[in-house]
């Protein structure tokens, strides 16, 4: 398919001969919804909404009233109580550049509107349970334009509401901007000139996520890529750089502020040196929540080690966080089969989930390989462009979460594209030989 195409109609993922076999309630119920886009997005919202909430009397109170045990409440706290970005360690420590500022800012403004209160707790569970909720209503309209059409979408909304799941804090919000970023740039790729105040557009938007989820750069740059090898006209690269001026505007403020508290210059958050420390280490393990239950372990966090914490106060964040990393890295030189094999384990918790969690583990692995499956099946129906869009992000953006420890929520960001395509399978694995009609 050429540049400028948009691939087949993204309306309907019917099986041959569907149209005299009786359907079940379910695929009928998914056809009625993908027909009727205004009618998607409202039903897989408030559907998902409502398992959400319905979770709300299970959730043990320490997940609800503010405190600042976790370094994102702490931070939040600081901002609030005393305007500064700071102290997110067991002990106050001064500014820090642990996390991305966006997450704490907002939670911040909660708490100075409603208090350190228990309404500002619950208010902010129940807006991670909304924008959790809009993450799978916009799938049918993202299944549309990035070519897997509206049923997908619909079957993977569908399912991922039913759900009960935890909110995540900055997850849910980054795979929303993620599938929007996707969009924009298939949207470049297909045109034959993109215009300038377009590209710095775009570029401002991926520098804006990055103020809360970092670690979507290596999917930019991944797309910056793909569209320099795949676009032939000759302002590709004028207009590519512009983009990268978009980023660079838009991290600039952040960036400043890093410079002049801490006299570094780093991309958005300084704690790098310290998670990869974390996961590779003399009895370090894959998952972090085994090591945090493993006898003789050490975390070696200043979250919840007080000597860690007094030298960062002594040291400095950023003079630790250098000799976190050094520490790393002199560990990975002298053990790179541990380190090759952690990662590896990482990766397979990554995309199948921690066998320590045996439930999530099935979950996950049934996910993702209906996920694989769908984008198997969809492939041949999709355009060089619209493939990239997929593969792109599947690709690039777990990579640094196979060098550091693995937590669950690392994977959220992908779950929208991973649903979206494990409902192209389901949806066309309704009949034998079903497949993608132009």
């Amino acid at each position: 398919m050429a540049a400028g195409e948009t691939g087949p109609e993204p309306g309907g993922l019917k099986a041959r001969g569907s149209e005299n076999r009786p359907q079940s309630p379910w695929r009928t119920g998914v056809a009625w919804l993908a027909n009727r886009p205004r009618a998607a997005f409202p039903v897989i919202f408030l559907l998902s909404f409502g398992v959400g909430l319905a979770m709300l009397p299970f959730v043990p109170p320490v997940a609800l009233v503010p405190h600042t045990r976790w370094e994102v409440e702490a931070v939040a706290a600081s901002l609030a109580g005393h305007g500064t970005f700071a102290d997110p360690y067991a002990l106050p420590t001064g500014p820090t550049a642990h996390m991305p500022p966006a997450y704490p800012f907002f939670l911040s403004l909660l708490y100075r509107v409603f208090g350190f209160t228990p309404t500002a707790g619950y208010i902010a569970w129940i807006l991670r349970v909304a924008v959790a909720s809009l993450v799978l209503a916009m799938l049918p309209w993202l299944s549309r334009r990035l070519g897997t059409g509206a049923h997908a979408g619909v079957a993977g909304g569908l399912a991922g509401a039913i759900v009960p799941k935890w909110p995540s804090q900055v997850e849910a919000p980054a795979a929303i901007a993620l599938g929007l970023l996707l969009v924009a740039s298939l949207d470049r790729w297909q045109r034959s000139r993109t215009s300038a105040v377009a590209s710095l557009a775009v570029g401002l938007a991926w520098g804006a996520v990055f103020h809360l989820a970092p670690s979507l750069l290596p999917v930019l740059v991944g797309c910056l890529l793909f569209e320099l090898w795949w676009r032939r006209d000759a302002g590709k690269w004028t207009s590519s750089m512009v983009v990268t001026l978009g980023v660079v505007l838009a991290c600039l403020p952040w960036t400043w502020r890093n410079h002049v508290t801490f006299g570094d210059v780093f991309f958005i958050r300084g704690n790098f040196g310290l998670e990869l420390r974390m996961g590779n280490h003399d009895g370090a393990v894959a998952d972090l929540d085994v090591m945090d239950v493993r006898e003789g372990t050490a975390l070696r966090h200043p979250r919840t080690s007080l000597p860690d914490a007094r030298l960062v106060r002594e040291v400095g964040e950023r003079e630790f966080m250098r000799r976190a990393r050094r520490e790393a890295l002199d560990w990975i030189r002298h053990h790179p089969g541990t380190f090759l094999s952690l990662s590896a384990r990482r990766a397979g918790c990554f995309w199948f989930g921690s066998p320590a969690d045996p439930v999530r583990m099935i979950a996950a692995t049934l996910l993702t390989l209906l996920a694989l499956l769908g984008l198997r099946r969809a492939w041949s129906t999709l355009g060089v462009p619209q493939r990239a869009a997929f593969v792109i992000p599947l690709v690039t953006y777990p990579l640094v979460y196979y060098l550091v420890v693995y937590m669950p929520r690392y994977s959220e960001p992908l779950n929208g594209i991973l649903l979206l395509l494990a409902g192209a399978a389901v949806w066309q694995g309704g009949a034998p030989g079903s497949r993608r009609r132009h």
